[in-house]
């Protein structure tokens, strides 16, 4: 099971690298430290096994995250009604809207251990196109926290860190074109 222990933080270089694809089909090995990314996310989300194993809560995770280069994601998260769990392994973004969304409430990321404060530009609504862990091929077409989730995790396969899209000279500007997604 992956802890904290097993993250890097936000100066490790490894996650300013561009992550590789994964061969696939892919191996067993490669399966399983994609499972073991959304287990720990799934875990991280249950306030008792939380608590036992000090893990930060998060709705998504990247394996350069736990020192691992490779395109591959976990993403776990509710949505008004609607669950949003999948782990992916080389994900892209293949369309998305001109309308841009950011988080009222602002980003973070497990392996930044320091609020960092201002309004993250994403695209509003995105398609993403994987393969999940059986070898499917997958396409989501997303919107709200779930499209601004997956584009922070496959940030992390570019070596993108969330804070890197803050207006540096007005953090807290408001995206142009953009609406405003409540957490």
């Amino acid at each position: 099971m992956l802890t904290m222990d097993d993250f890097v933080n936000e100066d490790d270089p490894i996650l300013r690298q561009v992550a590789v694809e994964v061969p696939l089909p892919a191996s067993n090995e490669d399966k399983q430290l994609l499972a073991s990314l959304m287990e720990y996310v799934q875990n991280s989300q249950k306030p008792d096994i939380a608590a036992l194993y000090g893990l930060r809560t998060g709705i998504g995770l990247a394996a350069p995250q736990v020192n691992v280069s490779k395109r591959m994601i976990a993403v776990h998260l509710k949505e008004k009604d609607q669950l949003y769990s999948y782990a992916l392994f080389n994900p892209k973004l293949v369309s998305h809207s001109v309308e841009k969304a950011y988080l009222t409430s602002g980003e973070g990321c497990l392996s930044v251990n320091r609020p960092v404060s201002g309004y993250v530009p994403r695209y509003a609504r995105i398609t993403v196109a994987g393969t999940d862990l059986e070898g499917k091929p997958v396409q989501l077409r997303l919107k709200g926290i779930a499209a601004i989730c997956f584009q922070h995790e496959i940030d992390h396969l570019n070596g993108i860190m969330f804070y890197d899209h803050i207006n540096p000279e007005d953090p807290y500007a408001i995206p142009e074109n953009s609406i405003a997604v409540e957490r």
